[in-house]
């Protein structure tokens, strides 16, 4: 079986994928088991998304998005220790235990959350690419945000500034079909939204989300672009989350059928199966895989489980910056 990536990259995608998949269910457990509080989004299903995303970028370059960012923080470098304690709200967390499931975060890393304000992240990746421009790098943002997003104004005037400016950025649009739990179809008389684009006369494109190819040859093809200096292009990356919106929604809006059709084209499956069909893998390399994924998950939840809390001392910190003005009088 022909494939125009190589054996490691698949063998890449299959376990950071695996990890990913991994982590989250285990973070649904650990909701149910009040372990973890308040908001929590998962990925399952979406993975192939942070898998492509990652072979097509290099290491300088941002990914910001919005509250569903558990995986694509893995992905980006965050280790599933400190992101397990960030659910705990421990101080280990990458946030220190204060920014939660929407609120992962990292700039060394070049990750730039996790934002709970939907479509907020939309204007903030175009600054973030504004930057990257203007101190001259190579470096290019990949701005993550989900088909409800693409409902709200920022991403107009967003599009706009960054089609004037020739921004360094390719936008994201995760279609996952359902904005919580109403479907595309009942919020827009636009269904393709990558065709949002034409306003601007930026390109667009759609990509299947359910193949790490795909997601990566659409990605690679459009941060060319932003590279180069010919601006931003929109990605309409269409996907499918096998849980509800967030672990309060049943999900009652789908049929069993609808989430089956897209188990069938699991991104996780398809690419155990070009591993297999090429006998780039064998049973004791899948199983060793298994363990190690299984062992990392387990460490990170022994690691939250054994951080401290943040302590007082930390409630304002990170939240408001002191400034003396001098000229300011009393």
């Amino acid at each position: 079986m022909k494939t125009k990536f190589t054996k490691e990259t698949y063998l890449y995608w299959y376990e950071l994928m695996l990890l990913l998949r991994r982590f989250e269910e285990k973070a649904g457990q650990l909701y149910g088991m009040q372990k973890i509080r308040g908001f929590c989004h998962l990925y399952i299903g979406q993975e192939a998304i942070a898998a492509g995303a990652m072979t097509a970028t290099k290491p300088g370059d941002k990914f910001i998005t919005a509250y569903r960012d558990h995986a694509l923080a893995i992905a980006k470098g965050i280790s599933a220790k400190e992101c397990m304690a960030e659910l705990y709200g421990k101080a280990t967390g990458c946030s220190k235990g204060k920014g939660g499931s929407m609120h992962f975060f990292n700039k060394e890393l070049g990750f730039f959350g996790g934002h709970g304000i939907v479509g907020a992240q939309i204007g903030t990746g175009a600054g973030l690419a504004f930057a990257e421009q203007y101190l001259g790098t190579d470096n290019a943002v990949l701005c993550f945000f989900g088909d409800g997003a693409a409902r709200q104004g920022m991403l107009h005037e967003t599009f706009n500034m960054a089609m004037l400016w020739k921004l360094p950025v390719v936008f994201i649009c995760e279609n996952n079909h359902y904005a919580m739990g109403t479907s595309v179809s009942r919020t827009s008389n636009v269904l393709d939204i990558y065709k949002l684009a034409d306003a601007y006369e930026m390109p667009g494109d759609s990509i299947d989300g359910m193949s790490c190819e795909a997601v990566h040859e659409g990605i690679e093809r459009a941060i060319t672009r932003a590279r180069d200096g010919g601006g931003p292009t929109l990605l309409e990356i269409k996907t499918y989350r096998y849980r509800g919106h967030s672990m309060s929604d049943p999900a009652k809006y789908r049929t069993k059928e609808e989430v089956e059709e897209y188990k069938e084209r699991d991104p996780l499956t398809q690419v155990l199966k070009t591993l297999v069909d090429n006998k780039w893998i064998t049973d004791a390399e899948i199983e060793a895989i298994n363990e190690r994924v299984k062992a990392e998950v387990e460490e990170s939840v022994k690691f939250a489980e054994e951080s401290p809390w943040p302590s007082d001392d930390e409630l304002l910190k990170d939240v408001y910056i002191q400034q003396d003005y001098p000229f300011i009088v009393d």
